[in-house]
């Protein structure tokens, strides 16, 4: 049996319901399941109990959309074991959903003024259950059109650039505002659960984990589709320098992921779902 500890469903960026999560985990042998979507807790009590009418341990988690404001980066960090709509989530979380939802629109207006024959309403349809508009929600919208074949390529850079290394941002690219990364890590712990950095090589974190371990950071993300075997290194020796727990997962999106992956395809073992309930467990004690 395997450990997914990184997977989103339609509540965020993922077209897959819960229930549809949990029949891809039963036929890929995951007994225990981390649903970490994307800045809210919302249908995670419903996934803990419909997991168990699967077979499978959903453990209540979240992906917080960070930022290192001296290096100029996004950081996201996990949650695992998290109370679902605490008051200290909510409240840094909140915000981010609504701003996202609205930078949405914002984008869907510049496409339709650029002559894109999209609407808002459809882009809204393909996120229904969910916390608002992604901009794979948008790029869905753009391939039911007929202007692109697939979510991320040339489509995507041209309308969502961010502009580094000298080039122009795309056309529909407008910057959101994320929280500080230590902020994230200390909402995680007060909402009771146990906070690890996610895909550091992905967004060149390696350096923020001092500060973030100082502002009581966990564990860091191992094993990741984007990571490369340096990568891979740099966070194992991360970990044993700051005593963090090592995690992986495929970081799963569905058919709206970066890459394709297979659900359960970097599980970093079960034990390591039992090392984070034991931090947990730890973690607890001290309060």
């Amino acid at each position: 049996m395997k450990a997914e500890l990184h997977c989103h469903t339609n509540i965020s960026d993922c077209p897959l319901t819960i229930d549809e999560v949990l029949n891809l985990a039963v036929a890929n042998d995951v007994s225990h399941l981390a649903i970490t979507n994307h800045d809210t807790t919302k249908g995670l009590e419903e996934a803990v109990q419909q997991g168990k009418k699967y077979g499978v341990e959903v453990i209540p988690g979240i992906e917080i959309s960070g930022f290192d404001f001296e290096m100029g980066r996004r950081v996201h960090i996990l949650g695992y074991f998290i109370e679902p709509g605490h008051n200290a989530i909510e409240a840094l979380c909140g915000p981010l959903t609504e701003k996202r939802h609205k930078l949405s629109f914002e984008m869907v207006q510049r496409l339709i003024e650029a002559g894109y024959s999209i609407t808002w309403e459809r882009c809204q349809e393909l996120a229904h259950g969910g916390t608002g508009v992604y901009k794979q929600h948008i790029m869905a919208a753009l391939i039911e059109a007929g202007y692109t074949d697939s979510i991320y390529g040339p489509l995507y850079k041209k309308l969502f650039s961010r502009g580094q290394k000298g080039e122009a941002p795309g056309l529909a690219f407008i910057s959101m505002e994320y929280v500080d990364a230590r902020q994230a890590v200390q909402a995680i712990l007060k909402a009771g659960g146990v906070p690890v950095l996610a895909h550091p090589g992905q967004y060149g974190n390696f350096e923020m984990v001092p500060d973030l371990t100082e502002a009581g950071l966990q564990g860091i993300e191992v094993w990741h589709p984007l990571h490369n075997h340096q990568h891979e290194e740099l966070a194992r020796k991360l970990a044993v320098k700051y005593g963090l727990i090592m995690t992986g997962g495929s970081d799963f999106h569905g058919a709206y992921g970066e890459k394709p992956v297979v659900l359960g395809s970097r599980s970093p073992g079960v034990e390591r779902v039992h090392e984070l309930a034991s931090r947990r467990a730890k973690l607890k004690s001290r309060i």
